[in-house]
This record gives C-alpha cells, structure tokens and sequence, in this order.
C-alpha cells in the first residue's frame, strides 16, 4: 500500500487508518474452533478487506497492478511462486538479432522465446514450435489465447509457466490472462470489479475519518453524500448539512462551517479543495484538531482534482492518509460517450431552429465527432500525438454556432462551421500541427452537403440518422451502434492490439519496480539484486567500443561536404554518449566497493540498470527510444558500426540506416543541400521527393548519382503493397511492417509530384508527437484522409 504513491501522489495510507481496517476485518472473519482454519479465515479477511479499502480508492487503470502486486506478494509468502519465473514474466527480456522462422511470430517475440529456452522448464521451447508451428499458430492466433490449452506435453505447465509463455507470444491478452490468474490464485471477489456502494463506505468513515473524493470529468460523486443525508435526516433544509464549494474567499465559510459542525454533530462536504492551494494545511491543522474533540456524528466530505503530474500535487499527507478514498470514474466506450454527448441536449434545444432538418443532422455528426475526439485518446499515440482537455464545453458552443449559422443563412455553409469547430472551438486545444489536420479530416468525413442525402457513414454500419425526436436518437444509438472497435474511430483493429500491448507492458514495469528490494533475481533466483547490476556493467562495459578519433576524422573530411558534417556531427555527439556511458559506470562500480559515496544519481543509475531500462543520464544524450536497456544497448553497438563503416573514406554508403542517426533530419537537409549545390538552385526553393523501390538493403551496392537510399523505417497503421507501390489497409496483428529501400532525392518545389499522395509523417518512435523528423508522400489510390484518420505514420524505431 505504501508503494502506491509511486503511481499516482493521491494513494497516500497511514499506518493508523490500516491498523483499524485490520480490526475490522478480524471481527468479521468466520469464527471457526480449529486453530489452522481460524487462521486461514482471518488472513482471508484481512486480505480481502485491505484489498477493498484500497481498491475504492484507485483509478480503474491501476487497480489491476495492484492485484497483482497483491497476488505475487501473498505467492511469494507462502513459498508458491518460482523467482525466476516471476522475474522474467515482469521483464521479457529479448534476445536481439534474431529471425522468427515462423510468419505468425514476429522478430520481437522470437527474441523472447529464445531468452525463455535459457530457463530448464521451457528448454526447447523453441525447437517445438519451429516444428509442430500449426498446433501453436491456432493458440497464438486465437481471439482469446489466454483460454486455450497449450499444445502437447506444455499443457502440464503450472499458470505461472503458461503465463510466461503468454507474454511472448500474445503480450495484447497478458491483462486478461493476469485476471484468469489472480482469479485461480485468490478467488473471483477479486476480480469482479464491482465498486462498493457509498453506504458501505460511509459505514466505515466516523468524526476522525473523513471521506475523500478523487474526481473524475463527467461525474459528480457528492450527489451520493447528499442522497445518502436524506435517509439519515441531514440535509441543507435541516440546516445540518454544509456544503461549501471552494475557491474565491470561500476559506471562512468553510473554517465557520468546520467549527460549527464539528460541535454539533453536522456534515460538511468541501468540494474542489485543490483550488485553494494556500490553505490546504490550515484545513489539516483544522481536520486534526475536530477529530479529537467533536461530535461522533461529525462527518467531513472532501472532493479534489487529481494532480496532472507528482510535481504538481498539492493535497497534504495527513489529509489523504487518514481519508477514505473514492473514486467515480464514468463508463468508457463509443456508446457511452455518444449517449453522454446527447444528455446535453434536450428536444427543446432541437426544436429551437427553423432548419430543423440541417440542424438534426449536424448536431448528431457533431456529438458523435464528439464522442470520437474523447475516445480516441485511449490509442495513445497513434490516437493523438498530446494529450487534450476536449471537455462538454466544446460541445454546447459548437451547437449555440451552428445554430446561430443556420439561422443567419438560407443555405448551409459548410466550410465555415468546419473551419469554427475544428481550427476554433476543438482546435483552440490542440497544439500539433498533425493533430489538427487529423481534427479537420473528421469534420470533413461527417460535415459535408451529402449528410442531407442520407449518404454519410459515421463509422462502418453506421448511417448518420434522419429526422426523429430527441429520445429515437438514444434509442437510434442502442439499436444500430456497432459494438466497441477501433473501427469506429476509424482506426485499424491493431490499433486495440497496440493499445493493450502498452497497457500490459505498462502493468509489468510499474509490478517490476514495486518488488521489494531484497528478493533474489535471475536464473533459479541465485542472484543479488547488486549481483544483477555488476553483471550487467561488466557485459556493458566489456562490448562498449572506444571513442572515435576526433582530430584523424577532421583530418580525413577535407572537403567538408553536407554528407562529412553530418558523419563528423554524428561522430562527436557519439563520443559525448560513450564517454558519459564509460564514466558513470566506472563511478558506480567504485561506489558498490566503497571506494565512493553513493550519489543519488548513481542510486537512479543502479536502479535503472536493475530495471533494464535507459538511464537518465544516458537518454539526456541520446536519441529519442522506447527500448529496453539490453536491446538499447545492441542498437547502440548497431549504430556505431554504421558510423565506423562511413568514417573511413567518408564514401556515401550504398544505403543509409536512416534510424542510426542522432538527428536524421541533418542527414535528409544534407541530401537537399548537396544537390542544390550540384545544379546551382536556392535551397529554400527544393523539396524531397519520396519513392519507395521493390528492393531490399542487401540488393544495393553503390549509392545514387544524386540523393541517397535510406531503409530501417516501418509503417504503422497501415502496410505498404511493394507490388502495387501504395498505401493498403494493414493485415491483422502486424502493428508495424518493414518498409524497402526508399530513394530520397531533392527537386524544385515546381516539379514536385503531388497526385494521389498521403502526407505521411515520419516519427523516431511510436511515442510520435516530439520525435517528428520529416514529411514524406506516399503514393495511395483512397482518400487522403483515410490514413490520416487511421494514424497511419513511418516509424523509425520500433
């Protein structure tokens, strides 16, 4: 519980409010006159009390890692669960640089097979899928693999084994697999998901323990409180309940409020109390003092923001430790943001304009265009570059606009409410350029004159409604919405498949750095966790290459071509990065013998190399990545030999690993730079010019007279089709595909083919957003705004 507010700063428990859960649950615990059950059924308790007390309090994202730190923690006590196994289920390590001999595996989760064979009880793992692959190929490929029986003699594995093997084949399922697991471990009560109600929660709260409301946007949690006060005779008309709202001088009423009822036995609810920052240890001076000397029907509600970062958290300790947290998080799903959209509205508001026909249709494309922008953000990255508050307000004013629009004008004008709703009302939020034109193209799909003919499709299956009343819209919805699917954001079914990969991958790192410091690691658990991080020094140090010769180099690059200053650019930045890497490693390893102090950046470096993942230090010189350290680190090695191979004659390489580069946008301007100075043209007056060719790196073997192959990018969401030479709908689970060789070459803007082209952005990682580089058009016969709907992008690591 403790470990908690590494997540979220809101997850604060003392050890006072545990020990009264402690007591509670002890009275409750079937009594039973054996001694062995008696102690069975009181850790039962226990354990399922502490698990809802603190459950109530976490945001739905995180109560799955809590339960299963709990159920590896309860394993772990009673000698049930295998260290190794556990270690390598929370990390996956990849073996790097290796081909999966079977289509149905990706490179990725072959490397992760290999490094599971280096354990006795998957030994040969391998060799059996490589030679029965259809018995695996029908377990992986099943829609729900985590309940399907694994082939042949495996199926004797115990759950955590099978798990293990699960997260290498099938990482997307691991979240449902994990609730299968806590389910066969702990019982079904632990997995049920269903919230207590309020009258529970508030049986457990009492003068000197407040209860706390973590809010959440679209919800109003106090409307319990205030339901919950009728039955029991406290209410604003009884003049027993107080209910503040804070913010603008509303500190004295509040204090006025506290005293009162604090002597009289009232309830006082102050809401939003993260608004006043200033005051919040005056009100944990002012609760500490009421909960010792108060009326034992005195209840206090608090209601506060979660904070946007644990920089920015303000809430005191002693207010969250001794609180009964809640939280209330509304329903997800296109479904119920469509519905919740709707709820604004009223058949009032429809019957307000004279173009009752328009106005209908555009309302609904705009409350589903809504419910999209909102939903889609759970796709991360491939959803929305940043993060964006659209909240309910965009809503309401973009039908005051349209309504005010149609009634200033006879025929529709389209372009203007696009250009208001989505560069004004939507797009004041939005702060990337991507973003926006993806803003844009949803307007231009949904808002057009067609909606009037009855020919727009808000998502596959779904025809934009005609004229009917306000309720027939709701029921409009339930009948003929197609169930939940990226489909209906118009984004590929891989992108869920991406989107819970992160989320499992996200689960395991957060478990990962939960466990307690002092267990064994490794192979049967034989190793120290200080063991671990000299291991992994030693192989670092060991492999790390020397720096490159800065003064030979310069000598070399006598005519300092566009092509040279990047190589020498590149070089150095290199050597910046080898040098930190070598130095703090060496100071480490004098601070594990105790020849140094231990700093505190050298605790976050030996973390980090427990971890397997990059250190601060290291990334604040590198490049953007989402790697972990080991595959980090051969990339790395990769690099440099990339830069070795070019450094001695500075020749162009027949093809250039674009992904190799610390800044590949100096690579792409110096292709520009050079030909500019090739035919005597202004630089600001060339463009780049895309053309993917047929072949692969291994094909080539000088470079181009002009411009310069690159390879090392993949596309995400979508493929391209080498035989038709354009952009195709992805195939299902391939989240990202290899693209071939690409010719860069600069020409004049004038000549610059802009038919039938996608504007497609490159990006270093799947993080997108910051790690833009460049713009390249593909060719492609659908719309535009097909693939810019569909997120699709070039990736240069994956």
């Amino acid at each position: 519980m403790n470990d908690l507010n590494k997540i979220n700063p809101m997850y604060q428990f003392s050890l006072k409010a545990f020990s009264v859960v402690f007591q509670r649950a002890v009275k409750k615990a079937k009594p039973e006159e054996e001694v062995r059950q008696r102690v069975l059924n009181l850790t039962d308790s226990i354990t399922f009390s502490v698990f809802q007390y603190t459950t109530r309090g976490l945001f739905e994202c995180d109560k799955l890692m809590f339960v299963t730190q709990l159920v590896f923690q309860v394993l772990r006590m009673n000698n049930e669960i295998n260290p190794a196994e556990l270690d390598f289920l929370l990390r996956c390590p990849i073996q790097p640089g290796v081909t999966s001999p079977v289509d149905y595996l990706s490179n990725q989760a072959w490397g992760g097979i290999k490094s599971l064979c280096c354990m006795e009880a998957f030994r040969n793992l391998d060799q059996d899928i490589e030679s029965t692959p259809n018995r695996w190929k029908r377990m992986v490929e099943s829609e729900c693999p985590e309940r399907e029986r694994l082939p042949m003699e495996w199926k004797s594995k115990t759950s955590l084994q099978k798990l293990c093997i699960m997260r290498v084949l099938r990482p997307d399922r691991m979240s449902n697999a994990i609730r299968n697991f806590v389910e066969e471990k702990l019982g079904s009560k632990y997995t049920m998901g269903r919230s207590l109600d309020f009258a529970s929660s508030f049986e457990e709260s009492d003068s000197a323990t407040p209860m706390f409301f973590i809010l959440s946007p679209g919800v109003d949690p106090l409307k319990d409180v205030e339901e919950h006060g009728k039955k029991l005779g406290f209410t604003l008309d009884n003049k027993n309940l107080h209910n503040v709202s804070l913010g603008q001088g509303q500190e004295i009423v509040a204090e006025q409020a506290l005293e009162v009822a604090a002597k009289n036995g009232h309830w006082v609810i102050l809401q939003n109390i993260h608004l006043v920052a200033r005051w919040l240890k005056t009100l944990e001076k002012l609760v500490e003092q009421h909960a010792e000397q108060s009326h034992e029907n005195f209840r206090v509600f608090f209601s506060a923001e979660p904070s946007a970062t644990p920089d920015t958290h303000i809430i005191p300790h002693g207010i969250l430790e001794n609180s009964i947290k809640v939280t209330n998080e509304p329903p997800t799903g296109m479904n119920a943001n469509l519905h919740k959209a709707l709820d604004n509205f009223s058949q009032v508001s429809l019957e307000a304009c004279t173009q009752e026909n328009e106005f209908k249709s555009i309302w609904f494309a705009l409350c589903y265009f809504h419910a999209v922008v909102a939903g889609r953000s759970k796709f991360g990255p491939q959803g929305w570059n940043r993060p964006y508050p659209f909240n309910i307000g965009d809503l309401t004013i973009s039908v005051n606009v349209l309504q005010n629009y149609l009634e200033a004008n006879r025929k529709v004008p389209y372009e203007d409410l696009r250009y208001l709703f989505g560069e004004i009302m939507y797009g004041g939020h939005i702060t990337d350029d991507w973003d926006r034109r993806l803003c844009c193209s949803y307007l231009e799909e949904f808002i057009k004159p067609e909606m009037m003919e009855g020919k727009v499709f808000l998502a596959p299956k779904f025809p934009l409604p005609g004229n009917m009343q306000y309720e027939g819209y709701h029921k409009y919805i339930d009948d003929n919405l197609p169930g939940e699917s990226p489909y209906l954001y118009g984004l590929h079914p891989n992108a869920e498949i991406g989107f819970l990969t992160q989320t499992s991958e996200k689960l395991f790192s957060t478990v990962l750095e939960m466990q307690p410091r002092d267990e064994a690691v490794g192979e049967e658990g034989g190793m120290t966790r200080e063991e671990k991080v000299c291991a992994v020094m030693e192989e670092i140090t060991g492999r790390l290459p020397d720096q490159f010769n800065m003064s030979e180099l310069f000598a070399k690059a006598q005519e300092r071509s566009p092509y040279e200053v990047v190589a020498l650019q590149e070089c150095e930045r290199m050597n910046f990065l080898i040098r930190e890497i070598r130095s703090s490693l060496r100071e480490l390893s004098l601070g594990l013998k105790g020849e140094l102090t231990m700093t505190s950046d050298m605790e976050s470096l030996q973390n980090a190399l427990f971890l397997d993942a990059v250190p601060d230090g290291w990334t604040k010189l590198a490049y953007p990545s989402t790697l972990s350290l080991a595959l980090w680190f051969s990339d790395l090695l990769t690099r440099i030999s990339q830069l070795e191979a070019w450094s001695v004659s500075f020749c162009l390489p027949p093809v250039v690993w674009l992904s190799g580069f610390f800044n590949p946008q100096s690579f792409l301007t110096a292709i520009m730079q050079d030909i500019a100075r090739r035919n005597k043209l202004p630089l600001d007056s060339m463009r780049l010019q895309c053309e993917v060719t047929k072949r692969n790196p291994e094909h080539f073997s000088s470079p181009p007279r002009e411009g310069a192959y690159i390879h090392g990018m993949f596309m995400e969401g979508a493929q391209w089709d080498t035989q038709k030479g354009i952009i195709v709908p992805a195939g299902m689970k391939e989240l990202t595909t290899a693209m071939p060789v690409m010719y860069i070459k600069a020409v004049p803007a004038s000549k610059q083919d802009t038919k039938d082209v996608y504007r497609c952005p490159v990006y270093k990682t799947r993080q997108r957003g910051p790690t833009y580089v460049w713009t390249f058009d593909l060719k492609s016969k659908e719309k535009p705004s097909t693939w810019t709907i569909a997120g699709v992008a070039l990736i240069l690591q994956v």
